[in-house]
């Protein structure tokens, strides 16, 4: 392998702190989003503040941050199967979500990582992907809470790479440990809506500042 495809993790890193959300928020409204709503620079504060047609702009946007940079690798790197991402392909999956958290651009302190991961997800374990929106939809469409939904469908998530995929802690280890990191990541940067959820004060969507 040539020693500049170790440098895709970095790469895929910066362009994953890129703050869609953030840019978009000053470019339409004029407005610091991380001061408005939720405080959060993702795809359901965005819509709160700018409006639910600005929804699917800032998800698709923040979703490629983990969709293409492990797309990428896969392709730049043929060391592994089809079916089966390289080690770089996931690291730089790990590192496109961790640039989407902790931003160097603003200060290292960015999102929640819902929308990169299910990018990321799709290209190292697509399956996996169909189980956890399946949880999601349910989730949303019983309680109407995104953070519940987001929190429950990182669970599933986890568990179904670990299941549906073979060897997981052989050939597959990576992608299984980035199911598993990915998910306590997750479900960490939702603290404050598991706080909210178990008071009872968490907001429903329609009903003012949730979060996603």
């Amino acid at each position: 392998m040539r020693p500049v495809f170790y440098l895709l993790p970095l790469a895929a890193y910066f362009y994953g702190a890129v703050p869609f959300g953030f840019l978009i928020a000053k470019f339409v409204r004029g407005v610091d989003i991380r001061q408005t709503g939720s405080g959060n620079i993702g795809a359901t504060n965005a819509a709160r503040v700018l409006g639910w047609k600005f929804f699917p702009l800032v998800f698709l946007l923040d979703f490629s941050k983990g969709l293409l940079p492990p797309l990428a690798a896969m392709r730049l790197v043929s060391e592994a199967g089809p079916f089966e991402p390289s080690p770089i392909a996931v690291g730089a999956a790990i590192a496109a979500v961790l640039g989407h958290v902790f931003p160097v651009y603003l200060g290292f302190k960015g999102g929640k990582a819902v929308a990169a991961s299910t990018g990321a997800i799709l290209v190292l374990a697509p399956w996996a992907l169909l189980v956890a929106a399946a949880v999601w939809a349910l989730v949303f469409a019983f309680w109407r809470y995104v953070s519940l939904a987001s929190i429950c469908a990182t669970a599933a998530l986890a568990i179904s790479v670990w299941v549906i995929y073979a060897d997981p802690l052989g050939a597959g280890v990576f992608r299984t440990a980035f199911g598993m990191l990915g998910a306590m990541l997750v479900i960490a940067r939702h603290h404050d809506n598991i706080r909210r959820l178990l008071s009872g004060t968490e907001h429903k969507v329609g009903r003012g500042a949730g979060t996603t």
